[in-house]
């Protein structure tokens, strides 16, 4: 996978559609908000697989690879927001520094890379408002560059909050070391983010702890601790929302028979083939 720098990480831009067909693209991104509404956008991030939907939106990281895949979005619409690289650690710094601090140094090229926790959120009422107010505002406006900078920085001051919440949520984590926590975190995320995009597919629990690079012992573990629920009770739940995705799935979640015949569903590593294909509309903004 390659990456444009002329296209990203050079500068933000925004991709907003409405009424594609069939859609797909993989490379090499720079740090991006999706979200998706009237349709379902799956990723194929690393070793993880994750669905984009109304419920959700994906926050990805600089230099991540992925792919992207969309089915008949005729009635949906995408709005995907792309930052320029040192956006997020220049937000950081003038929210950070006290006002002295700013005078003397406004310069943020000393502070540290963040790095964002590459998975599904769900709606909320910390980043969500002002992403509807983003969306439902950029038609008019997009020809305004400062009007388009103001929502950045906005979204942004909002992604780092919803950051510090998550970091929040890692620290519970029963572990010493926080490098330990914050990882053990990312891969029950991914098992997580695997099974809501595979609702349609039988799934083991071999299956899901390859996905997130866990013992199936640990994955049951750690998963009911983070969660409050276990890998099957959350798909059941999740299933049950979703009454499409049962039309002919068997609910007997994790036995092992007859696991001979699905494996034409799934890659090597676990994770599901792409079944569906994507092109993406770009509309540069800010240079």
């Amino acid at each position: 996978m390659s990456r444009n720098p002329k296209a990203l990480g050079a500068y933000s831009f925004v991709l907003h559609e409405r009424g594609a067909h069939g859609h797909h693209w993989s490379g090499t991104g720079c740090l991006s908000i999706k979200s998706f509404t009237g349709c379902e956008a799956f990723y194929d991030v690393g070793r993880g697989f994750c669905k984009v939907d109304d419920s959700s939106y994906l926050i990805l990281n600089t230099d991540q690879d992925y792919s992207i895949s969309v089915e008949d979005a005729s009635r949906g619409e995408s709005f995907c927001i792309f930052f320029e690289d040192g956006f997020a650690e220049r937000v950081h710094h003038s929210l950070s520094r006290k006002t002295t601090q700013l005078l003397d140094n406004p310069d943020a090229s000393s502070t540290e890379p963040i790095h964002f926790f590459d998975k599904t959120y769900p709606h909320d009422s910390v980043l969500s408002p002002a992403l509807s107010m983003f969306k439902a505002g950029f038609p008019p406006h997009k020809e305004e560059t400062g009007w388009v900078h103001e929502q950045l920085y906005e979204m942004m001051r909002r992604v780092l909050n919803v950051h510090q919440n998550v970091r929040r949520d890692v620290e519970q984590i029963d572990s010493v070391r926080a490098t330990t926590r914050e990882e053990l975190y990312r891969r029950l995320h991914r098992a997580r983010d695997f099974m809501a995009a595979c609702l349609d597919q039988p799934l083991t629990l071999e299956d899901i702890a390859r996905v997130a690079c866990l013992s199936p012992n640990h994955l049951l573990r750690t998963f009911k601790q983070v969660f409050r629920q276990t890998p099957h009770q959350f798909l059941t739940s999740k299933r049950l929302e979703a009454p499409s995705a049962l039309c002919s799935l068997d609910l007997s979640v994790f036995p092992r028979a007859n696991t001979a015949s699905q494996k034409g569903d799934f890659r090597d590593d676990g994770r599901p083939r792409p079944r569906i294909v994507f092109r993406v509309w770009r509309v540069p903004l800010l240079s």
